[in-house]
């Protein structure tokens, strides 16, 4: 990822580097220092000459790196004069505008592809309408036309949730599509920086709906209208399919963003270890569906973790870390709660979320 980009002799010096230890140092895109991982150490050097019409000038880039928590502590030396000093914590990263970002393999996904087509139409606002409208005819042709429009409103509320984190970080969004049969997308202009800001907003979506569902299931218990609790169960089976570590649903983003942001063997066996009880608990609860969906979607995020130290996005801290995984487990263990609880009213239609992940 990009660590640091300064001018240096009106052209930019640019740092790339990884977790696993090795930098490389580009002047003007071309690479003039190279730095070999190394564990342990958290100091760096990089030094190289360029020929000018005073002669040569040597320059020097050196200071300290710590990953968890991030700071950078730098000093820019031209012959031997200081040029540059300051420090960078997760914050300067958070706002940093990349100037050039690595290449990355791609992936086919039907879901990026939607992206794509999505943005190239970003300007005709009608496309808004028309994929919603869509929506509408496709779900009441399912279930009824009064289920649909709630159903909707349940897909607005949870992208909403994703659109409010993204202008909590200052990210410009281009708003909310519906797509029939699929669901929604928030879409932003910007890119991430951070894991940070990928788990925050990948959760935020999952998170407001586990707080529409709670609200439905309290107006169930005032009222007794049934549609209230089909909203509350099937709104939570909508956002618990979203939280599966499966890419690129919410939950696929989250638990990569904490697998990457894994740099100890301790670590490394605390996330198989909280994965298998993952699965144990859905087996338990009579929830198998869930339990297996759990498990490959484990096995996927495993198989991604090896390419870690090809992110362009900063890990997050240990604390960070902490907050992500109990977020993400508060949030599974809440919609699983109200689809397990909803199911045992004996009520064939409202169980149905509950025989779907029984099954």
């Amino acid at each position: 990822m990009q660590l640091l980009a300064v001018t240096c002799l009106n052209k930019t010096l640019r740092l790339e580097g990884s977790m696993a230890g090795w930098q490389q140092l580009f002047w003007d895109d071309q690479c003039v220092s190279q730095i070999d991982a190394v564990d342990g150490n958290d100091t760096f050097t990089h030094q190289f000459s360029l020929q000018s019409e005073q002669g040569e000038l040597h320059i020097e880039l050196k200071g300290t790196l710590h990953w968890q928590p991030f700071a950078l502590k730098y000093q820019l030396l031209v012959d031997n004069k200081l040029q540059q000093e300051d420090t960078l914590i997760e914050k300067d990263i958070e706002q940093r505008q990349v100037s050039k970002a690595s290449k990355q393999p791609m992936k086919f996904s039907f879901i990026g592809m939607a992206g794509l087509g999505l943005k190239l139409l970003k300007s005709a606002k009608v496309i808004k309408v028309l994929f919603a409208a869509g929506s509408l005819a496709a779900y009441s042709w399912l279930f009824s036309i009064e289920f649909a429009i709630a159903l909707i409103l349940c897909l607005v509320f949870h992208e909403y949730g994703h659109i409010k984190a993204m202008k909590y970080f200052g990210l410009k969004t281009k708003g909310i599509y519906l797509i029939p049969f699929v669901g929604g997308l928030a879409l932003s202009d910007d890119k991430i920086n951070t894991r940070w800001q990928d788990v925050v907003i990948s959760i935020m979506g999952p998170f407001f709906g586990l707080i529409l569902s709670i609200a439905c299931l309290v107006g169930y218990w005032l009222t007794d209208l049934e549609i209230l609790a089909g909203l509350a169960v099937f709104n939570a089976l909508l956002n618990l399919f979203n939280l599966l570590p499966v890419l690129p649903l919410d939950g696929g983003h989250i638990l990569k963003s904490i697998a990457f942001s894994i740099n100890t063997r301790v670590g490394l066996v605390a996330c198989v270890l909280g994965a298998a009880l993952g699965v144990y608990i859905s087996y338990h609860f009579g929830l198998a569906l869930l339990g297996f969906l759990l498990a490959i979607g484990s096995i996927e995020i495993f198989f991604e973790y090896k390419r870690r130290h090809l992110s362009d996005l900063l890990p997050l801290n240990r604390y960070a870390q902490i907050v992500s995984v109990l977020w993400y487990v508060i949030t599974l263990g809440g919609l699983s709660g109200i689809i397990w609880f909803v199911g045992q009213t004996g009520n064939s239609a409202l169980s149905l979320p509950l025989k779907i992940l029984g099954s």
